[in-house]
Formats: C-alpha cells, sequence, structure tokens
C-alpha cells in the first residue's frame, strides 16, 4: 500500500504512522485509525476518512504525554515497549521516553505519494469545498491556509484583493493539506530552522542553546538545503552519466545467473553420478555377498543331511543295524564267516562315529557377520569440501589473564563448519598429547578458558569440524599468563574528576584529554613558563590485600600521561591542595633531575607513578627502593626511555609493598619499584594535554557485569 503519514526513522527509513503504533502495541483508547489507503483507486479502504493534519500533528506530539499520564491515572493493559524493528532494514530501534513523537513526519514522501495519487485518479475530479449545491464546480485551486479546495469564482470570493486572505499559499487542487514548516519534535512550539551536522537531522535554535546540539556544530537550513541538494543532485547526476555502466553491470549479473544455473545444474547432475556409481557397486557387492552365504548354507545343509542318513541307519530294523541282525541269523557258517568280517568292520566305524559325535556342518554364521560401521562413518562424513580448513587464531582479538579469551577465524573462501574445539597446555607439563586439555564444543569463533594459572606460559590450538571431518590443528600461539589474577575496576567519575578537561565515556572505561576553557585562560601564564597540571583520574576499586594486575592502552598521539598507583592519604592531597601538582619539584616521579628530587626518591613514597608519552616510556633513575628489570636494560643497554608497548600492565603486590610495570603482549617487566601501602591503593592515572587511555576487557568486564 501507499504509505500514509509517514515518519522518518533514525535509519532513515519510514513508516506509516499507523502502522509504527501497531508496532508499538499501544492501547485502543489512544489508538489512531489513519487508515493506510490501498494504491488502487477503487478500493474501498481509500474512501476511509483521514484525520485533519493538525490532529494528527497533536497526536504524534502528545503521544509520549498521554502514555505517560495513563500509566499515573490507570493500569496500563499493555507493555510499556519503546523498541520496534525497522521494517525496511529489520535493525532494532529504540524510540526512547518520547516515543513516536521523536520521529519527523517525511513530508518529501507525502509529496511523492500525492503526486502519484494525483496521476492515479486523474479523472477523478476534485470537487469546490464552497459551492452550493447542486451547482458544485470542479476545483481549480487548493489553499494551504484555509484547506479547502476552490474553483475560480470561490476563490476569488474568499481571497479579496487587499486582506489578509490574499496572501494565502494556493497549490493545484489536492486533497492533502500538510502544514507549512516543520516542528521541532523536542520543542514542539519551535519551528526547525538549523541544520546539525553531528547527528545529520533539522534543530531548532533551542536545541543549540541548550539542548542537546549545544556543542554540536549546525549550520542554517539554507545552507544545509543548498548543500544537500547539490550533493543529491551531483550523486543523480553521477548515477545517470554511468547508465550504459549500469547497464553493462546487469548483462554481466544476468549471465553469472545463467553460469550459475548451468554450474548448479551440472554439479548436481555430477553427484547423481556418482550417488548412481556407488548405488551401483553397492548392489553388485550386495549381490556377491549374499551369493557366498547361500553357497555356504547349501553346502552345510548337504553334510548335515547325509549325516543325519547315516545315523538313521544305526536304529533298529533299519539300515546297517537290520543288516546286521539278518546276518546274525545265517547258520551256514562259511557264509557268515565271509559276510560278517566286513560288516563288523562297518559296526565297529558306526560304533566309533556314535562315540565321537561330532556335526558335519558347523549352523553358525558368524564369520558372515558384516561390519559396516566405519563405511557408515565414512559415508556420513562425505562432503563437497573434504576435510575443513584449519583455523587460525587472532592475536591481535585474543586476551589472556587468569582467564583466557581466545578468538579464531576462518579463512574467507572456506565452508561452514559445525563446531571448533580448543585445546591448551602449561608449557612444562611435557610436550606429548597427553597434556593437552580440550574445551566442550565450541559454536562460534571464541571461547573462555578459566582457572590458569599465574605467570605461566601457555600454548593453544583449536580444529574445526565439519560432518563428523576434523581440520588439522592451527598453529600453535603462546601466551604468558600475567603474575597475578586481573583486577577489576572502572573509572571514578566522583573522587576528584575533572568534567572541563577529561571525557569519560559511559562505560567508564576510557578517559580521554582535552584542552579546555582552563587551559585557555592560562594561555598567558604559558608563554612565562608557568607549569600546567595534570588532570588526575583513579579506579573506583581499591587495594588492601594481595597481589592485583591490571591492564590499559595509551594512545601513541597522547602527550603525557602518568600511570601508576596511589594510596587514599595521597589522593586527598592531590586533590585538595591547591599547589601546582604538576611541577616537576612536587612530584618526585616526574623523572625531573634536580640533586634534591633524588634524595627524596630513596625514601619509600605513597604513590608510584611512571611517565608515557609521545610513543615513549620513561623509566625513573634506579635507587635502592626500585630497579630496572634485567629483560629491558638488557635489551635497551641501560636506556631509561623505551618505546611504548601497544598494552600497559600493573601488577601491585600489596603485601610485599611492591609495585611492577609490564609489557602486557609480552609480559615483559619494564621496571619495579617499592610502594608505601599503609592505606588503601588505588590505580591512578594523570593526564595532561591530549591523551586517551582505555581499560582492557578482563580489568572492566568484573565491574560491569555487576
Amino acid at each position: 500500500e501507499l504509505f500514509t503519514h509517514p515518519l522518518i526513522l533514525p535509519c532513515q527509513h519510514s513508516v506509516c504512522h499507523k502502522c509504527i503504533r501497531e508496532l508499538l502495541m499501544l492501547n485502543h483508547d489512544d489508538s489512531f485509525d489513519a487508515g493506510s489507503e490501498c494504491s488502487l483507486p477503487g478500493s474501498p479502504r481509500s474512501r476511509v476518512p483521514s484525520p485533519s493534519m493538525e490532529r494528527l500533528d497533536r497526536l504524534v506530539r502528545s503521544a509520549s504525554v498521554r502514555r505517560s499520564f495513563g500509566s499515573r491515572g490507570r493500569r496500563s493493559v499493555t507493555p510499556r515497549i519503546t523498541t520496534i524493528p525497522c521494517p525496511g532494514c529489520q535493525h532494532d530501534i529504540d524510540l526512547g521516553e518520547r516515543g513516536i513523537s521523536m520521529l519527523f513526519r517525511n513530508f518529501t514522501l507525502e509529496n511523492i505519494v500525492e503526486r502519484y495519487r494525483q496521476a492515479a485518479r486523474a479523472a477523478v475530479a476534485i470537487m469546490c469545498n464552497v459551492c452550493k449545491p447542486p451547482q458544485v464546480q470542479e476545483a481549480t485551486k487548493s489553499c494551504m491556509d484555509c484547506k479547502a479546495s476552490f474553483c475560480n469564482e470561490c476563490f476569488k470570493l474568499n481571497h479579496p484583493w487587499g486582506t489578509p486572505k490574499a496572501q494565502h499559499e494556493y497549490v493545484g487542487p489536492t486533497t492533502n493539506f500538510r502544514p507549512k514548516v516543520l516542528m521541532c519534535p523536542e520543542h514542539e512550539m519551535e519551528k526547525v530552522n538549523m541544520y546539525c551536522e553531528v547527528c545529520k537531522r533539522p534543530v531548532c535554535h533551542l536545541c543549540k542553546l541548550g539542548g542537546a546540539h549545544a556543542n554540536h556544530k549546525v549550520t542554517s537550513m539554507s545552507s544545509a538545503y543548498k548543500i544537500l541538494k547539490e550533493k543529491l543532485a551531483k550523486s543523480i547526476h553521477y548515477l545517470i552519466s554511468k547508465e550504459d555502466q549500469v547497464k553493462a553491470q546487469i548483462t554481466g549479473l544476468e549471465s553469472l545467473i545463467n553460469q550459475t544455473e548451468e554450474n548448479g545444474q551440472l554439479a548436481e547432475r555430477r553427484a547423481n553420478e556418482h550417488f548412481e556409481r556407488l548405488f551401483e557397486t553397492l548392489q553388485e557387492r550386495k549381490t556377491e555377498m549374499l551369493r557366498s552365504i547361500e553357497q555356504s548354507r547349501s553346502r552345510r545343509l548337504d553334510q548335515l543331511k547325509g549325516q543325519v542318513e547315516e545315523y538313521q541307519g544305526m536304529l533298529e530294523n533299519s539300515g546297517l543295524v537290520g543288516y546286521a541282525q539278518e546276518v546274525l541269523k545265517e547258520t551256514d557258517q562259511s557264509c557268515f564267516v565271509q559276510t560278517a568280517k566286513q560288516l563288523h568292520v562297518r559296526i565297529q566305524k558306526a560304533t566309533e562315529s556314535l562315540r565321537t559325535f561330532h556335526p558335519a556342518a558347523d549352523p553358525c554364521f558368524d564369520e558372515f557377520v558384516l561390519e559396516t560401521s566405519r563405511e557408515e562413518t565414512l559415508l556420513k562424513e562425505m562432503c563437497f569440501g573434504g576435510v575443513p580448513d584449519p583455523p587460525l587464531i587472532d592475536l591481535s582479538s585474543s586476551r589472556v589473564y587468569n582467564e583466557a579469551n581466545i578468538h579464531w577465524r576462518l579463512s574467507e573462501d572456506s565452508l561452514p563448519t559445525d563446531h571448533h574445539v580448543l585445546e591448551y597446555r602449561r608449557q612444562g607439563d611435557g610436550d606429548d598429547g597427553s597434556t593437552w586439555r580440550s574445551t566442550e564444543r565450541v559454536y562460534g569463533p571464541s571461547t573462555s578458558v578459566s582457572g590458569l594459572e599465574p605467570d605461566c606460559l601457555y600454548s593453544f590450538r583449536v580444529r574445526s569440524s565439519r560432518n563428523s571431518m576434523f581440520s588439522p590443528y592451527s598453529p600453535e600461539v603462546t601466551f604468558h599468563t600475567p603474575p597475578a589474577p586481573a583486577f577489576g575496576f572502572l573509572f571514578n567519575d566522583k573522587c576528584g574528576f575533572s568534567t572541563e578537561r577529561l571525557i569519560l565515556n559511559k562505560r567508564r572505561d576510557t578517559v580521554e584529554s582535552v584542552a579546555g576553557m582552563g587551559f585557555l585562560l592560562a594561555a598567558d601564564r604559558v608563554q612565562t613558563g608557568s607549569y600546567l597540571g595534570l588532570d588526575y583520574i583513579i579506579g573506583d576499586t581499591g587495594i588492601s590485600q594481595g597481589r592485583h594486575f591490571w591492564a590499559f592502552r595509551v594512545e601513541p598521539y597522547s602527550f603525557l600521561i602518568k600511570v601508576g598507583v596511589a594510596s587514599d592519604t595521597k589522593l586527598v592531597e592531590w586533590f585538595h591542595n591547591p599547589r601546582d601538582t604538576s611541577s616537576p619539584r612536587y612530584d618526585h616521579d616526574s623523572g625531573h633531575d634536580s640533586g634534591s628530587e633524588d634524595t627524596c626518591y630513596e625514601l619509600s613514597q605513597p604513590f608510584t607513578l611512571l611517565t608515557l608519552g609521545m610513543g615513549k616510556v620513561f623509566i625513573p633513575k634506579a635507587s635502592s627502593s626500585s630497579s630496572v628489570c634485567s629483560v629491558s636494560a638488557a635489551g635497551d643497554h641501560g636506556s631509561r626511555i623505551l618505546p611504548m608497548p601497544q598494552r600497559m600492565g600493573i601488577c601491585l603486590d600489596y603485601d610485599a609493598c611492591r609495585v611492577y610495570f609490564y609489557d602486557a603482549d609480552s609480559m615483559r617487566c619494564l621496571y619495579e619499584r617499592q610502594v608505601d601501602c599503609s592505606g588503601t591503593m588505588y590505580p591512578a592515572f594523570g593526564l595532561m594535554g591530549s591523551g586517551k587511555v582505555q581499560l582492557e576487557d578482563f580489568s572492566t568486564a568484573k565491574r560491569l557485569t555487576f
């Protein structure tokens, strides 16, 4: 059906006002029967009276108000639903608390539909709304202000020259009277007169002054109209100019369709031929094996039947026994001796056979039992792709702490698989396959492994299965677990957090430093060499015992960032002392090389911060309470400036009063130092200038779940 009063969804698809209300399952009292009209001119549904534009706008703007009143004044009979699937792209659209009142009406689409309707019912005239019957004339104009259609005479009578009505806007005959201006959905009495370039939608001046678009870049509606119209015209012109190319591509696609059809039929015929050959081979083998069974059965039956006849001769009055009884009646001695000698030999053989009775043939056919389990397995595993390709473990997405989150991927041209199996082992447990431990079947591209021991090397490998046939193992990858369990925390947005210069995301796992008003006001002091202040932010969870490890990323463009730990007493001093805490002579870990500072640096402090910036790690001078780890010292010949790793890790041993700084990718210790753990210790970060810190997933997952 044609659209009726379409609304624009955030995904830029349109949906009828009535349809979206049905999707939201609102009460019948609030329902609005706008009646979608059929595209056929004679359809009965096209005669359903459509509501006025004013009523529609009131309903659209007051929908959320009525819903909230209904929830306060009476018990709602339907659930409150604000999320619907877009009919165009099936993406979930969250309308929020304002519901459909946040959506704009698509006036452009309304005009297109109206032009289509007028073309479809060109033979049906629109009559004048003022003429008195029976002499009703055909309308020639429609006034958008009066919202009525007029013939020429009635239009002149109702819009005389020299009156305000003469200034009314009129168009050709129509039944679609829409508002002349677009109203703001946030401020219902304000017209939209600006365009937000960030949100890509029209806004009013109140939205820019104090609304959701206060800090967004906006432009005038005329400028946006001109720019967007030029872009759309250029895009349309480009498509029109590429018409020959599009036709050629369509021809190519049609050729591909024919090839696909032919190749598919050919593959089907070949598969049928293979199966027919299998059926023929199976039938031939079946005939041969059944023939061998029949031959063995006949041979055994003949042997057993012959033995039966032989034993029947031993019965009295029949066979051998009967003949022997008749011979005993012979009185002629010479004749008896001549016959009895051979007869006695036969009787002895029969007697011996009776004593050692054994069937002439075995009735058991065990040697003819057919074992087809292997063949059945092969038939079940029969597939087009054969053995699946081995997957590859994604090192960039995999993370290993006291739990491992391993990701893998298949080659782009590989066929789908049924499931995967991940295997892992701790290095040092032996090199034979018996030490590998496997997970349950995994039906996705990742899985987690728990119970890993700290400060150990673990190897991982994975293989895929399709139709009960396993792929080769992926290349083994090795991860080093951190020296302590992962510590879960988020950034604290309450204690000492500077909203002017620090931006914290909604998940509170990423903080970014930006130049704010304070930096601009201090511009005159910058010229005189005055120090700028560090903006500190801490974790929302403290440590009072045990060993803990956390990891994070520092963006390479960051100017200066300090990372480490600090006690609650030191944090109070940082956040409430009016002195310039960023001065090199105020904090002993700033890297300043004055003699007085080095003297104080020997003491155990209730904080330790390591300096990062411009893609480098600056190691403080070693002292009796600190040391540069041997691995980094040997690799950099004692240099105090190291390349900044992609991921940094910190391990705090509260009981031993020591803090360690690691390259979290290789778990290489870069620096360690003694720290005074007399109070509750918190992860601490200090930012100056532009910079960004993002906590690792395993450091935030526990807190986010909570």
